[in-house]
């Protein structure tokens, strides 16, 4: 799930202005203790009604794919923030309610170096799981150089493997090692298995496994990109977005990119399955890029990112649609980038990231709405 459209440069554009009335109601009960949440609703765009109050929770840097604790009082997100001293994606953990990121740099939990990614709590709450390419080096791998044909890209880190850590960064299980990409991982609210994406069978596509990195089955077999993938809140379901090559010439590019270890991700769908694997299905048919999702706390609908509805490929926004694909509704807007949507698990709340308010700069930054339905 570090695959993300946030570093393209025509994204990083400054957000619509909103309106600039003081919110009536400017504090709410915080998700962890009951004190006083302090919000700013002048940064909700007056077309977001799903959005009851709005607050910014980092300043500065590229701040993406933030993932509550089972308690929902912690979220553990990646970050790329010279001013905390990184220069590609690293692991911090800290709580909405109680820690100001204005003021102090939140905790880091990868600290063996690399490029890390895709975080998400364990059951207990006490340990993460990430992937990381520290056991190849604890420098960042390089990115990829802009390609002559003009193709956007995202690379695929035959480095990455998948870790367990404790808050304080000691690694106290790896849980893949195989040749090739091992990331996206992610957890069953019942807390008896972990979805991922691997290129150990050659290509990208979703595994399971038990929360100690046994019992792996395959539950993906068509050829494409296959990742960013999400147990449903009663564990039975996937949900995740991919892309389907249709001709032989688009499987013939994407198998040559992936032979660089690269994917070009500018067309993807959502589809659903049974944890399994099996009666998997195609949620959305609405072209362009549809990525980033995640379910609603009912378990009948997905919210996720998309741009097909922008021309010139931006802006992206968040959308809602039913899990038959039914009912598509747009959520976020602006001329911006909205992505990464997560639900709190009471469904009280969503983080997500967002280019709106920095200023004009290339900053994308974790925002907290207090949800209403």
């Amino acid at each position: 799930m570090m695959l993300a459209y946030r570093t393209l440069p025509a994204l990083l554009v400054l957000a619509l202005a909103c309106t600039g009335t003081p919110p009536e109601d400017s504090t709410t009960n915080d998700l962890a203790s009951g004190a006083e949440m302090t919000w700013d609703d002048t940064l909700i765009h007056p077309d977001e009604k799903h959005f009851k109050h709005l607050k910014q929770l980092t300043f500065g840097g590229d701040n993406a794919e933030a993932y509550w604790s089972f308690s929902g009082k912690q979220l553990v997100f990646q970050s790329t923030n010279p001013h905390w001293g990184e220069s590609c994606d690293q692991i911090h953990v800290f709580s909405p309610g109680m820690d100001d990121l204005r003021a102090h740099t939140p905790r880091l939990i990868s600290v063996k170096g690399g490029r890390t990614t895709c975080s998400y709590f364990l059951p207990g709450d006490s340990l993460v799981l990430f992937a990381s390419t520290h056991e190849a080096s604890a420098t960042c791998p390089a990115h990829p150089e802009r390609r002559p044909d003009g193709k956007y890209v995202w690379p695929i880190y035959a480095s990455f493997d998948i870790f367990v850590s404790d808050l304080h960064g000691n690694i106290r299980r790896q849980l893949t090692n195989t040749p090739g990409y091992d990331a996206e991982a992610t957890v069953s609210p019942k807390g008896d298995r972990i979805v991922f994406t691997s290129m150990r069978d050659g290509d990208l596509e979703l595994y399971t496994m038990n929360i100690d990195g046994s019992d792996v089955h395959r539950v993906t077999q068509s050829p494409g990109y296959d990742g960013g993938a999400f147990f449903s809140p009663d564990g039975t379901k996937l949900l995740w977005r991919a892309s389907r090559p249709s001709t032989e010439d688009e499987l013939k590019e994407y198998q040559d990119l992936l032979k660089e270890g690269l994917v070009k991700p500018t067309s993807m769908e959502l589809y659903v399955a049974n944890a399994d694997g099996s009666d998997a299905r195609q949620v959305t048919q609405l072209g362009q890029a549809n990525w980033a999702p995640f379910w609603h706390p009912s378990g009948n609908k997905i919210i996720f990112a998309s741009n097909h509805r922008s021309a010139r490929g931006f802006p992206f926004t968040l959308f809602m649609v039913n899990a038959d694909g039914t009912g598509l509704e747009q959520i976020s807007y602006g001329d911006t980038f909205d992505a990464f949507p997560v639900f709190s698990p009471d469904g009280r709340h969503l983080v997500f990231s967002s280019n709106r308010n920095n200023g004009g700069t290339r900053e994308t930054n974790l925002f907290l709405a207090e949800w209403v339905d």
